[in-house]
């Protein structure tokens, strides 16, 4: 199915921004905006990606209303990958070359973008993720950062991190703990598994699960449901962010933790890292062939 297949949905009016690596549109109908990942020459966070993210939830923040905007959608134009998490490349070349002021604006760029959408803008906004295909380090964290997450039933999520001898420190151990308790956000950061979505949704972690295909229309169901009891859902979300909030600091402390134990890999970590950054790029290049 995938981004081209979005468009063929009914009453649909776009309200469309230019990014290299993302596309936006508006449903006006259902007040809901999307926003389709296409990172390249790597599935992963590419610093342009991040960017474009950025640019985007920053026009949502100050402008989110002018559109009446209630739902924000955030996927990937691949079937078959939401996304890969972290540019490892960069990574390893930077944690190298001993740069860790450049690692460190990486990492403001990441939370940056997590934390609005987190957020939701300022406004009031639902955020959803819809993943389908993998969803590894920073692309999980990216999904929990919504309010809702709808998976395909044949998606996979995990925390790979620990096989380089590194953590995700872009706010898994804050998501994953305001979901299933602190132990149990631990076992999953350091045991490197990857989970299948039928289990996360078990967990709890994944809301709504459907067939592989069926992603996209279940987005259209979910909101449905919502709306016949919006003013009940919108009050639950300020419970639970007055009662167990996430804020920007907490995600900033955190990621300096992350910075400082990235500065301290080895060349084994090193080289273990490049590896991973092969299976991206050929994964990318799977992408853009297929």
């Amino acid at each position: 199915m995938g981004a081209q297949q979005h468009n063929n949905i009914t009453n649909i009016d776009f309200v469309s921004r230019d990014y290299p690596q993302l596309t936006t549109h508006f449903d006006r109908k259902h007040q809901v905006a999307w926003c389709v990942m296409q990172p390249t020459p790597r599935c992963c966070f590419t610093p342009q990606l991040l960017a474009d993210l950025n640019g985007w939830f920053d026009f949502l923040r100050n402008g989110a209303d002018k559109h009446d905007v209630k739902y924000h959608v955030i996927t990937s134009n691949d079937d078959d990958t939401f996304n890969l998490g972290g540019d490892l490349d960069l990574f390893r070349q930077l944690s190298a070359d001993g740069d860790r002021a450049g690692l460190m604006d990486y990492a403001r760029a990441c939370i940056g973008a997590l934390h609005a959408n987190l957020t939701g803008f300022g406004q009031d906004v639902t955020t959803i993720s819809l993943v389908r295909g993998s969803a590894l380090g920073g692309g999980f964290e990216a999904a929990l950062s919504s309010d809702v997450i709808i998976a395909e039933s044949d998606a996979q999520m995990g925390f790979p991190e620990v096989l380089f001898n590194l953590f995700p420190g872009m706010g898994a151990y804050s998501f994953l703990s305001r979901r299933l308790g602190a132990k149990q956000a631990e076992r999953m950061i350091l045991s490197g598994k990857i989970y299948g979505a039928v289990e996360l949704h078990e967990m709890g972690l994944i809301d709504v699960l459907v067939e592989p295909g069926k992603g996209e229309r279940a987005v259209y169901e979910y909101i449905k449901r919502e709306d016949r009891a919006r003013n009940g859902f919108r009050a639950m979300r300020k419970v639970r962010d007055r009662c167990d909030p996430i804020t920007y600091q907490e995600l900033l402390d955190v990621v300096t933790i992350w910075v400082d134990t990235a500065m301290q890999l080895t060349d084994r970590d090193l080289r273990m890292m490049e590896r991973l950054v092969r299976r991206q790029e050929q994964r990318g290049h799977a992408s853009a062939t297929g």
